[in-house]
């Protein structure tokens, strides 16, 4: 096998890269050892005998792997998390989807004729109170205070 760290080191130089960085093709050895000179070394990098590998990155290998276990809920307990419920969960958002069906499902009542425009009104605004937690808090309400079939 023939020595090449003073081409190795040649080519670093002219390259601008660490030595370990530096790839000379197998097939080339013998002109590669002849190649004594800068110029020699710049001639070989041209004809493609010398090049620059490229660095290699960080592998997301592991982080695709946890990324399909968290998809179907695994790695995501207690002692996985970091800060507040407020900052994976976002409040507003959760109030949002909450208040939006409970004013849907009063609409549908409405609109059928199940529910007194004044009931209506009733319940919207104790909804918009917080008074219910979801649409089921509020047909439990709905149930147990006579609300419904148009009585209001």
């Amino acid at each position: 096998m023939t020595d090449l760290s003073a081409q190795k080191r040649l080519a670093s130089e002219v390259l601008d890269v660490g030595k370990n960085k530096v790839w000379f093709d197998p097939d080339a050895q013998g002109e590669i050892a002849e190649a004594i000179t800068r110029a020699d070394i710049r001639e070989l990098v041209d004809d493609g005998l010398i090049r620059v590998e490229e660095p290699s990155g960080n592998s997301r290998g592991r982080a695709r792997e946890r990324q399909r276990k968290r998809s179907y809920g695994h790695q995501k307990g207690p002692g996985s998390r970091k800060g507040k419920a407020g900052g994976r969960q976002d409040p507003k958002g959760n109030w949002q989807s909450r208040i939006r069906a409970q004013r849907e499902y009063l609409r549908d009542l409405r609109d059928d004729g199940d529910l007194s425009r004044s009931a209506y009104r009733d319940l919207y605004d104790k909804a918009g109170g917080g008074e219910f937690d979801s649409v089921a808090d509020l047909q439990r309400f709905m149930d147990d205070n006579d609300y419904g079939e148009n009585n209001g």
